[in-house]
């Protein structure tokens, strides 16, 4: 994958890339966004097209909690989070869900995966399963126990969960949970 500003870099011109596009040598995924015709399907498609066109965003929630295989549900947008100061990106594929954070809870927990030679910075595990219990009620609460159940048996740590819990100040939400699934 290929964004526009990566090709201005790299000493492409838009027009030859505009051209490249029209004789079929390479494909616009999104706005802005290019690969190979005949290159094989990622697996991640979404979450690296958001890193390429967000990117300060950061894979949230339902997206993060699929990501490290946490949840059996299948998010239909990608959860994306984003400093309060942000502005909202114009984004019109893969369909986002937006969340702006305070800088303690955004900065805290990143990971940076390496998805078709593009970094994807996704909330680590116990990240994400705090930020699901301060995002309940726009989630649902049996996604966040079924997320929390899931990474005590992936070995996540009671600590850094409440950890981060307190972070997103649900320390006191989280805790007579972890007390009774442990």
């Amino acid at each position: 994958m290929l964004r526009t500003t990566q090709a201005i870099r790299l000493g492409i011109a838009p027009r030859t890339l505009y051209a490249l596009r029209d004789a079929g040598r390479i494909v616009e995924v999104t706005r802005g966004v290019y690969r190979l015709p005949g290159a094989p399907s990622i697996e991640h498609a979404d979450l690296v097209q958001v890193a390429l066109r967000v990117p300060k965003g950061i894979i949230c929630l339902v997206s993060a909690l699929a990501f490290h295989d946490l949840t059996t549900q299948i998010p239909h947008q990608v959860y994306v989070a984003l400093p309060l100061n942000a502005e909202k990106p114009r984004l019109v594929y893969p369909p986002v869900r937006l969340f702006w954070l305070s800088p303690a809870a955004y900065s805290a927990g990143i990971e940076e995966h390496h998805l078709e030679s593009v970094v994807v910075r996704i909330y680590n595990r116990e990240k994400t399963i705090a930020d699901c219990f301060k995002y309940r009620n726009k989630i649902g609460l049996d996604v966040a126990l079924e997320a929390l159940k899931e990474g005590l048996k992936q070995g996540c740590k009671p600590e850094t969960l409440l950890a981060f819990a307190r972070i997103d100040r649900v320390g006191k939400i989280i805790h007579p949970y972890l007390e009774v699934l442990q």
